[in-house]
């Protein structure tokens, strides 16, 4: 796959700027968990609308928003594509353990 271009990528945080606080409480809602713990299976990332929620459109552009602006998601566009990848490398960083306790969690 080419090198993507910085300029590609919706605006998100830089790793020193992810904040718990934004962190859980973009992982608090339950559309917004489900969506991150599909993606986590995805190591190469998933176009926005290839996974499956109960929610209108509309609805997953703000879900969405919300975890990229926390710093839980980047989002690179392709195209007419919008492709999300978790920042798992950030995030484990910043907070180790923390998303493996959140993904393996019972649902």
């Amino acid at each position: 796959m080419p090198a993507v271009a910085q300029d590609a990528r919706l605006p998100q945080p830089a790793r020193e700027e992810i904040r718990i606080e934004q962190v859980l409480a973009a992982l608090g809602d339950p559309v917004r968990l489900q969506y991150v713990r599909e993606l986590a299976k995805c190591a190469d990332g998933v176009a926005c609308g290839s996974i499956p929620l109960p929610i209108t459109k509309s609805t997953r552009t703000h879900h969405l928003r919300i975890l990229r602006e926390a710093g839980v998601i980047s989002m690179r566009v392709e195209g007419t594509r919008r492709i999300a990848h978790l920042r798992r490398d950030d995030l484990d960083a910043l907070y180790p353990g923390l998303l493996d306790g959140i993904l393996a969690a019972p649902h």
